[in-house]
């Protein structure tokens, strides 16, 4: 039986063919696209410094937690390993339980839920029971985070409908498209990988991950302006864009004043 740290070990291969351009990398172009995660983590702490000023912990921890995403899909596409394909995996679902912990509204916790630190438990402990479950079929690992977006997604839309910010608006439909571009790439090399390797473009994969972190730049800015609204109401959150409104492609981030009127 292979070792489980040996290369070519896991469950998954994706489309690009291994070791092509390397002898160490199997995948080479899948482990250096993750080259977006180690920018969007510092990025999300510069831009939207007024706000982890004031709620350092929760943009820290996630922001640490999706560089941690970037160190163990490197380590995965490179090897192939199935410890690489576990800490892959798990690294994603300690970083939405983070988020979820942080970030989900009071309104919406279960009645028999009375305070953040209950939510902090109940979120824990169901990261735990899902890790140990991640060890039985890792590669259904991946449908299984994938299909939480759509809770995301749902709780969205019914924070948007309190909203008349044309800005917030936008800039959720710009996070939708950019989200549905990269699951359609995840989901085409996963499925027509016979396709794209007859016209010799096996590399949707890397576009995904370029796809999520762009998608995470806008996605983590709207929670982040939810959160101020319901966590720290003396203050007005507003969408501004790095490094002008004027330039043509532009990065968005939350800025803080003190609130004046209602969303």
């Amino acid at each position: 039986m292979p070792s489980i740290f040996s290369y070519q070990s896991a469950e998954v291969d994706w489309c690009e063919s291994n070791f092509e351009h390397s002898t160490i990398i199997a995948e080479y172009y899948n482990t250096i696209s993750n080259v977006s995660f180690f920018v969007l983590s510092p990025a999300l702490l510069y831009l939207n410094r007024q706000y982890h000023q004031r709620r350092a912990l929760p943009l820290y921890f996630v922001s640490g937690l999706l560089f941690c995403v970037g160190i163990f899909s490197v380590y995965f596409h490179m090897t192939l390993s199935y410890v690489g394909q576990l800490l892959d995996e798990l690294s994603i679902l300690w970083t939405l339980a983070a988020a979820y912990s942080f970030w989900y509204p009071k309104v919406y916790f279960p009645r028999c839920i009375k305070s953040r630190k209950h939510f902090f438990w109940l979120s824990g402990v169901t990261t735990m029971i899902s890790t140990l479950m991640s060890f039985i079929k890792p590669a259904l690992n991946a449908y299984a985070l994938n299909c939480i977006a759509f809770h995301l997604l749902y709780l969205m839309c019914r924070e948007l409908k309190k909203c008349n910010d044309r800005r917030v608006h936008r800039m959720a439909v710009v996070m939708v498209m950019l989200w549905v571009v990269a699951i359609s790439s995840w989901i085409s090399d996963r499925w027509l990988c016979g396709l794209w390797q007859a016209i010799s473009f096996p590399y949707l994969h890397s576009f995904w991950h370029v796809l999520i972190a762009l998608s995470l730049l806008y996605c983590c800015p709207l929670v982040v302006y939810f959160d101020v609204n319901y966590e720290m109401p003396s203050l007005k959150p507003k969408i501004e864009y790095w490094p002008s409104d004027s330039w043509p492609v532009v990065v968005p981030y939350i800025a803080l004043e003190e609130r004046n009127k209602q969303c």
